[in-house]
């Protein structure tokens, strides 16, 4: 996987001059900054970037000339390029199971908050971090509504298990502090709403003022037709509903955005390989690759394709089966995906929102996975 030199117009530029046959992801850094500058704008509180979700070097760069100043790191590699980039940057070491190893590869590192959910977890960051100037996030979970997959069923304490973490951790001297993350691409603003109440019973039981609370990721990027999503809406619920459950006792706020941050940043163009007995179409990438993700969310429907030549494709739309290039019968997008009736072997389809989790996850099985990122000035047909 590498970065090209050149800055492109567009991607139908990119397909008319290319006629690329690995797969390409087209980066728009414009729109990454514009989009980090509406976080910093409208989100009540400290804005952090998920780094899992797409650690390109490039993509930090970006976020840290647009302004983010924090980031949610989940391993000593991310720790590691995130102080070699951005020596300053707060860390938030919130991947919740850590082994010893990597908490002192953190500690050394000066990462300064930590969650937590369960007890044997809390004891181990208690023997080992020095409690001074330290946070540790107790991390909750609540039922998933309105989200494409649930975090909770691997990480998350219950509401009761958290108040006791929360007071024991304050206890030990460390600055006490909530987290949750309400299920990745969360389009129902109402799920953070019963999670900042939920916090507030929390603080309650566990008589702890916590002193902040982080409202996770969750917030969705523009994957299918029709409007965006309306994260300023998003924004003003959180500050919103945050006061009227803590009331004077308020933390502040914090977010750690991911595909909300890097999401629409990234269109990716594949190409079709095959188109067998004008029946199912074959990609040269799929869910081993830059894909990988569409199993699980869902297909994404803001696709574009285009002729060799670079022309837009305009027929209406016919369901189609689609597979990836690998020997496996696993590598199948889900469903149907809508595409034009006149597709041609040797198009080009675009997915648009593809910047989060598309690199991150691509792998080479099979021999295929030759991915190559460009620079775009656009995304736009």
């Amino acid at each position: 996987m590498g970065l090209s030199k050149t800055i492109w117009s567009n991607p139908a530029e990119i397909i008319r001059n290319k006629q690329p046959d690995h797969p390409v992801l087209v980066f728009a850094p414009s729109i990454l900054q514009a989009t980090a500058r509406r976080f910093l704008k409208g989100f009540p509180g400290l804005v952090t970037y998920a780094v899992k979700s797409n650690p390109d070097e490039m993509v930090i760069e970006n976020l840290v000339a647009a302004g983010i100043k924090g980031f949610d790191v989940a391993s000593p590699a991310e720790i590691d390029m995130i102080r070699r980039i951005a020596p300053s940057a707060a860390l938030h070491y919130h991947n919740p199971v850590r082994s010893r190893s990597e908490i002192a590869h953190a500690v050394r590192a000066e990462v300064k908050t930590w969650s937590v959910d369960s007890v044997s977890e809390l004891e181990k960051l208690i023997e080992m971090v020095p409690a001074e100037g330290c946070e540790i996030s107790v991390r909750f979970k609540l039922p998933v509504a309105g989200a494409a997959y649930n975090f909770g069923a691997k990480f998350g304490a219950t509401a009761e298990l958290a108040a006791v973490l929360l007071s024991r951790a304050a206890a030990a001297g460390f600055i006490p502090s909530l987290t949750f993350h309400p299920g990745t691409q969360c389009t129902d603003p109402m799920a953070w709403d019963a999670y900042i109440r939920t916090a507030a019973e929390i603080c309650t039981n566990a008589g702890v003022k916590a002193r902040r609370l982080n409202v996770g990721g969750g917030f969705p990027n523009h994957r299918i037709e029709g409007p965006a999503p309306e994260l300023e809406a998003i924004f003003a619920l959180i500050g919103r509903v945050t006061e009227e459950a803590f009331g004077a006792d308020a933390p502040a706020l914090v977010c750690e955005p991911g595909r909300g941050l890097v999401g629409d940043a990234f269109s990716h163009i594949t190409r079709v390989k095959a188109f067998r007995d004008r029946t199912h179409i074959f990609l040269n990438d799929g869910v081993y690759g830059g894909l990988a993700e569409l199993p699980l969310v869902g297909n994404i429907d803001r696709i574009a394709v285009y002729s060799p030549e670079g022309e837009k494709r305009i027929r209406a739309a016919e369901p189609r089966i689609v597979f990836g290039p690998t020997c496996d019968s696993v590598d199948r997008l889900p469903g149907e995906l809508p595409l034009p009736a006149d597709l041609e072997e040797g198009d080009f389809i675009v997915f648009k929102g593809m910047g989060a989790y598309s690199s991150a996850t691509n792998t080479r099985f099979n021999g295929f996975g030759q991915m190559e990122i460009v620079t775009a000035l656009t995304l736009a047909d």
